[in-house]
């Protein structure tokens, strides 16, 4: 089967190839072009456009909607009128947008947060490829976003830059004016350069968008309706070298202990050449990284989150091809395993210290992407104390490890890309090492009415050293991606010895999945609808060794926004007949469960309102005789805003399962399954105040319980696939009781302020309880009081970064050096003039 959808994979791939380059019908009509002027003064950002680079500077105008309406131009109440200049420095804009000065909505949020806000964007493409842009976004509160973009990943909020812009409210509307300089772009020596050009305008009160050259948002990506920017002449790229020095004082008290720590540190960001940057993070400090939303895991797999630490979410767009990266591996817990007496217990660190990482990325100008990562970690030891002679030793848990990524991209006709990528772990001594390989395509004929996407990848891992096992993966999917009507196929496909989760993440192998998709979108409003959509999909399941079904399901989803900007949408999916679970076992046999019925809905209303609402819920059933499964899910978030620097949120989730059936423990050589009652209640509240955009304050809080309770007849697992109670194992008479009462509790206030570019100080206070135990009768405010009499954490730290960037600390020395010039130049001037001497 391997082999079949390998050929199937690449056969598909290199005929579409084909196709894709045969094709030769223009997407887009006449492209819109600017034309831009050098500046003989530096313009001051203040958002007032006073200076004379403005006077007789070209204005793009003319902006059209894209949505909710397609092709609307942009009443010229609400003109929009854009300016740019240039010099050996930035790129420089100006944008008037005239408007109601009181309808426009601008609420202070943290930077990259949207918020209630009408925003104006400038989005780059030095490449002019159409894939790889560079977003800049200013919001009428004052506030930056910016990101990355291209068709594989969207955008990516995540990157960061440092520039700078200014907001003023006028009587007409309001302005924007920024300085956007060459150390944030990538590009080569450029003599008379076509760079793509896009701007955007926002209204948030009706969620209307304009763009500057007209977009189609029926097909293709949003790059291929740039338009163009002409008249940049011999522009040189900076060096660019950012030092972001930066301490961090922490201080921790857990159970009336105290322990304090300084330390020092650097990222540094260096342009390689003029297209690629190193990125690198020496001595890294990750402690301000918030908390996991830790829940109680019941399955079979292993329970993530997301990435926090900011050096591993920033421009890792390439590293994220074949899904062969999972940041939080590097750093993660201790790979290696104990073995202990029975008079032993062994303390292990809940991490392994980073020593340094980093990644060099960029793209030339023909569209090849490379990426290079690597991060080292120390050698981490476990503390092991035997409890009858209090003697202590100490074992190595996860020796010094090396990780490593590469990845080649080539991108082609503005739509399309092939990639390679492979990743390394290498431990030091007789420890598992592990690598990946991944080829990745994703095709568009050029009238993107088409898209293929497909995943070939292979891993080697040898988990006893002198052994190497070596496994196989493939994905397929074929999509008609214009027009109303869309539908999809996808296969995907993994053998038993697919194993990447040293560096990346994937939960089982083992199977061999087919899928269907089907849905229906409008683009324009229809009656009292903005937009909606309405879907439907089956999938059917099987292992790949041996070859046996393993179930399907198949449901539908409908969902949609109304003018009056509320949106809802409902479900319903069905697991029909025996569906043969063979991971909840964890021995390989299978357990059968048959036809779960699900439905469910929400609600969600116009957040430009004071007061706002989201609600959830939805509904189970099984329908198998012996079994009275049901439960169901319920979650509500109101959310205040009183004014537009304070905004209060509160979230309530309960989940209630009645009748479920799972692994409960292991007795005797055996998985042991029970019938269990699950209660969760998951309390949460985020607060936050914006002083101006450089000052906010924020709170969140988080308490989660879960109680799981088992009923007393516990099954053992047959080989057909069903449970038993023959063997008589009980909750009392089982080694260890599976009830389970469970709960945590989480406080983070943090204060930041950024009181130069690029530079910050962040205040941080947190504390945290934690508790687990078998009380799984007790009530709420029982379990609340259990939690309190457990020893917390207290954590406060401060963190001091700075940004130095190599052409401002230039310039201070050539300011420096000016005003000498000046006076030496006014001495003789003024000698020439009182002696008479003439040039």
């Amino acid at each position: 089967m391997y082999q079949r959808s390998l050929f199937i994979l690449f056969s598909l791939i290199f005929c579409s190839a084909a196709y894709s380059q045969e094709e030769n019908t223009v997407l887009t009509k006449d492209k819109k072009i600017l034309n831009i002027t050098r500046a003989s003064d530096k313009p001051k950002i203040d958002g007032v456009l006073d200076d004379a680079i403005w006077d007789n500077a070209d204005v793009a105008s003319d902006f059209i909607q894209f949505k909710p309406d397609i092709g609307n131009a942009l009443p010229t109440e609400q003109r929009t009128e854009v300016k740019m200049s240039y010099d050996d420095d930035a790129i420089y804009v100006a944008a008037y947008l005239h408007d109601d000065p009181s309808k426009i909505m601008k609420q202070l949020t943290s930077r990259d947060n949207f918020g209630q806000n009408d925003f104006f964007a400038v989005i780059l493409n030095p490449n002019n490829d159409a894939q790889n842009d560079t977003e800049f976004f200013v919001f009428s509160s004052g506030q930056q976003a910016d990101a990355i973009a291209n068709p594989t990943i969207g955008e990516d909020f995540s990157w960061n830059a440092v520039w700078q812009s200014a907001v003023q409210i006028v009587d007409d509307g309001w302005i924007v004016e920024m300085e956007i300089p060459y150390r944030t772009l990538r590009f080569p020596d450029q003599e008379e350069p076509t760079w793509g050009l896009q701007f955007h305008r926002h209204f948030r009160r009706d969620r209307s968008q304009y763009t500057w050259n007209e977009l189609d948002p029926t097909k293709g990506n949003i790059g291929l309706y740039h338009g163009e920017l002409i008249g940049l002449k011999n522009l040189k790229p900076p060096v660019r070298l950012n030092l972001y020095p930066f301490s961090t004082g922490i201080v921790n008290n857990f159970d009336g202990e105290t322990d304090t720590d300084l330390t020092f540190g650097m990222d540094v960001k260096y342009g390689i050449t003029d297209n690629f940057t190193l990125d690198a993070t020496l001595v890294p400090d990750f402690s301000q990284a918030g908390f996991d939303r830790v829940v109680l895991n019941l399955g079979p797999f292993e329970q993530t989150f997301s990435e926090q630490r900011q050096f591993f979410t920033e421009g890792v767009d390439l590293f994220s091809k074949g899904d062969l990266f999972f940041s939080r591996r590097v750093g993660s817990k201790p790979s290696g395993d104990l073995q202990l007496a029975d008079n032993e217990e062994a303390d292990v660190p809940e991490e392994v210290k980073v020593l340094n990482a980093l990644k060099v990325s960029g793209r030339t100008k023909k569209g090849l992407g490379i990426g290079i990562f690597n991060a080292i970690t120390e050698k981490t030891y476990a503390n092991i104390t035997n409890t009858d002679t209090n003697e202590s030793r100490r074992e190595v848990v996860e020796p010094f490890t090396n990780y490593n990524i590469l990845v080649v991209d080539q991108q082609f006709n503005g739509n399309s890309s092939v990639s390679l990528i492979n990743t390394n772990v290498m431990r030091e001594g007789e420890f598992r090492d592990a690598n990946a390989t991944a080829l990745v395509t994703n095709l568009q004929n050029k009238r993107n009415t088409y898209l293929i996407r497909g995943e070939a990848k292979m891993s080697n891992v040898n988990p006893q050293f002198d052994t190497t096992q070596t496994g196989y993966s493939t994905f397929f999917y074929i999509a008609k991606s214009h027009g109303n009507l869309r539908y999809s196929f996808d296969h995907s496909y993994a053998d038993t010895k697919f194993e990447i989760n040293d560096l990346g993440l994937n939960f089982r192998n083992n199977f061999n999945n087919f899928g269907a998709d089907i849905w229906y979108q409008i683009f324009e409003p229809k009656g009292n609808l903005n937009r909606y959509s309405a879907n439907a999909y089956i999938n059917y399941r099987n292992l790949a060794n041996p070859g046996t079904f393993t179930g399907t399901n198949f449901g539908a989803e409908y969902n949609a926004q109304t003018k009056s900007i509320n949106n809802y949408g409902f479900w319903v999916d069905m697991e029909a007949g025996k569906q043969y679970d063979y991971f909840e076992s964890r021995d390989g046999r299978y357990f059968i469960y048959e036809n779960i019925a699900s439905v469910g809905g929400y609600y969600s209303s116009n957040y430009n309102k004071v007061f706002a609402f989201d609600i959830n819920a939805n509904t189970f059933k099984i329908f198998e005789d012996g079994r009275d499964l049901f439960g169901y899910n319920l979650s509500l978030s109101p959310r205040v805003r009183p004014n537009d620097k304070l905004l209060m949120v509160y979230s309530f989730n309960l989940n209630m399962s009645n009748g479920s059936r799972g692994y409960a423990t292991y007795q005797d050589d055996q998985p042991i399954f029970g019938e269990r009652n699950r209660k969760r209640v998951t309390n949460t509240i985020s607060a936050n105040y914006t002083f101006n955009p450089f000052n906010s304050l924020a709170l969140t809080f988080r308490h989660y319980w879960d109680t799981v309770n088992y009923d007393d007849e516990l099954f053992t697992l047959l080989d057909n696939g069903r449970l038993t109670t023959e063997q008589g194992y009980t909750v009392d008479n089982v080694d260890e009781s599976p009830n389970i009462n469970f709960s945590t509790w989480n406080i983070d206030l943090s204060y930041s302020w950024q009181f130069a570019p690029g530079s910050f100080l962040t205040a941080l206070y947190r504390n945290q309880l934690f508790n687990f135990d078998t009380m799984s009768e007790d009530s709420y405010s029982e379990s609340l009081d259990t939690l309190f009499d457990q020893p917390i954490q207290h954590t406060i730290s401060v963190r001091l970064q700075y940004f130095l960037d190599f052409n401002g600390i230039k310039s201070i020395f050539k300011k420096n050096n000016k005003p000498q010039t000046r006076q030496a130049n006014n001495f003789l001037s003024t000698r020439k003039k009182r002696y008479g001497i003439n040039s």
